[in-house]
């Protein structure tokens, strides 16, 4: 909650109803554009990037942004989370070289720093969590559990894979984001979606668990303090030590997953160690890709990263 928030991850007041107001306004438009996508079949893979929180997410999306092979929630696009299409329109001619004229607007291309706080991230064509997009077609927008039942009865996933659909339209690219919200409903989104890669994301737990406790530190001021989604067994875990509790939240989170991908099949599916990718992320491109039937595209990004918090 945005009350419990330390100053500097506080919400901009005057900029989510500024945001209110102008989604509301291209509303029409964004409704003429939609029905002209067929929801039943993207031309596109999705790529859903699963895991627990502090587990590499955001520094795997910051990677698949500069290979330049895919396309993702900026933090320019983020901001019309009712209106994608047009957003991702508007993501076009700004920032596209290809639709660039003598360097009217050349400050807005820039490749993604390898740089976040708590999945935060900053400049236009940094990735954007897309949280705000996702709640959208949600009965209960407030809410992060759910059974698949109560999604499949309650979430617009017409509206879903129509926006989908129409964003890859405009990039002509595969379309990543973080899909944690929904780490405990991957069969469900298995189930809706005829194009997917689910990534699964696995850190060293300890290290991951340490990791959490200092994200609550910098964003609640206080390492007790429950931070990210509620997840089924946050009662339980609430009565924990802070660190034990941390090491359970990100063991049930790797747990549903695991379980949720064993309903998939393999060709929809790839797990990425985090220690591993960052000595070898050439590796996970070529796995990727394969995953995704991308052929001819060659990799050109960084060789390795230096892992952070190792046991």
């Amino acid at each position: 909650m945005t009350e419990n928030r330390t100053g500097d991850f506080r919400r901009n007041v005057l900029l989510e109803q500024l945001l209110l107001e102008m989604n509301a306004d291209l509303q029409p438009s964004e409704q003429t554009l939609m029905a002209m996508q067929a929801p039943s079949c993207l031309p596109h893979p999705l790529i859903l990037v699963m895991g627990p929180l502090r587990s590499g997410t955001t520094l795997f999306m910051q990677w698949l942004a500069n290979t330049g092979t895919i396309a993702y929630p900026s933090n320019l696009l983020s901001r019309f989370y009712q209106a994608p299409i047009i957003g991702a329109k508007i993501q076009l001619l700004l920032t596209d070289p290809r639709y660039d004229f003598r360097g009217e607007l050349c400050e807005f291309v820039q490749q993604a720093e390898y740089r976040s706080e708590n999945g935060k991230t900053k400049g236009a064509l940094a990735p954007n969590e897309f949280w705000y997009f996702w709640r959208r077609f949600l009965s209960a927008s407030d809410q992060d559990i759910w059974t698949d039942e109560a999604l499949r009865k309650g979430m617009n996933t017409q509206e879903m894979l129509r926006e989908l659909s129409g964003m890859m339209a405009v990039f002509q690219k595969p379309f990543a984001a973080k899909g944690m919200l929904f780490n405990y409903n991957i069969p469900f989104l298995d189930s809706v979606l005829d194009k997917v890669l689910f990534v699964h994301i696995k850190r060293d737990e300890v290290a991951n668990a340490a990791s959490v406790l200092e994200a609550r530190k910098r964003q609640l001021g206080d390492e007790s303090k429950w931070y990210s989604f509620d997840i089924p067994e946050k009662d339980e875990l609430t009565q924990l030590e802070p660190f034990e509790q941390a090491l359970g939240q990100v063991r049930a989170i790797n747990l549903a997953v695991e379980s949720g991908l064993k309903h998939v099949a393999e060709t929809r599916k790839m797990t990425v160690q985090y220690e591993d990718f960052c000595r070898a992320p050439a590796r996970y491109f070529e796995q990727l890709t394969d995953k995704l039937g991308m052929t001819g595209v060659h990799y050109q990004g960084k060789s390795s990263f230096e892992a952070t918090r190792t046991r």
